[in-house]
């Protein structure tokens, strides 16, 4: 029984090896691929995390105040960009500089904005901790500020504070070099959410925890930054 056995192995390798040396001529790939060893090597070490383990995390503090970037962080604005730069400056991006881009953009057109669903479990998550939520923006400040009451109604805010605008003379606030640390350090915040590398970099500056949402696929703000990249957290499908 046991020569028989032995036997069985040896057919069995030497069938194996037969079969590998007289296998068919490999056939040349038509697209790009990938196998699983390149790939694995590829994978950047990004620490992840969920919307319940920031909540986790945050269990036994008291309440904080917690700060957001808008675009591509809680609203996929980009069609309002978009818009502004077919109409001021279709073939630059001076529009960004026009004031009367600004003074139109915050007067309504975030109406039009997508609100992100990350936003929405981010903000109920730390309303619900008693956190006071305030929203620090790259944009410039326009005349008539729409931008406050929709993100208070949109994500149900109660005891919202002014949206702080830090671009253009925001800065004046405070002399930082990030614009955005200038509105933290104001507001004595301890946690700060971004999509931009800007944001990640505005909350070290300020000592602070800086976690990074996924910006909008489809946004046109170009080019994506690198998630991850200072060793920042960074939140699971968070680009929608």
């Amino acid at each position: 029984m046991k020569i028989f056995h032995y036997s069985a192995v040896v057919t069995i390798l030497a069938t194996a090896l037969s079969c590998n040396l007289y296998a068919s001529p490999k056939e040349p790939y038509t697209q790009a691929g990938f196998d699983t060893r390149t790939a694995e090597k590829q994978q950047a070490p990004i620490h992840w995390v969920s919307v319940e383990q920031i909540k986790a995390s945050l269990s036994g503090k008291p309440p904080m105040n917690v700060s957001f970037d808008i675009d591509d962080t809680v609203l996929a604005s980009s069609g309002c960009f978009y818009y502004g730069k077919q109409k001021y400056s279709p073939n630059d991006f001076s529009y960004l500089k026009n004031q009367n881009f600004w003074d139109e953009i915050n007067a309504g057109c975030d109406k039009y904005s997508i609100p992100k669903e990350v936003a929405r479990e981010l903000i109920k998550m730390h309303q619900e901790r008693g956190d006071q939520i305030f929203f620090i923006t790259g944009r410039t400040a326009g005349k008539d500020d729409q931008v406050t009451p929709l993100l208070a109604k949109t994500f149900n805010i109660k005891n919202v504070h002014p949206v702080n605008f830090m671009g253009g003379h925001g800065q004046e606030v405070l002399k930082t070099k990030y614009n955005k640390a200038a509105g933290i350090l104001k507001h004595h915040v301890q946690l700060h959410y971004g999509d931009s590398d800007d944001d990640i970099l505005a909350a070290k500056e300020a000592g602070i925890r800086g976690i990074r949402i996924l910006r909008a696929t489809n946004s046109t703000y170009l080019p994506f930054p690198q998630a991850g990249g200072y060793g920042e957290e960074v939140i699971i499908n968070s680009s929608y």
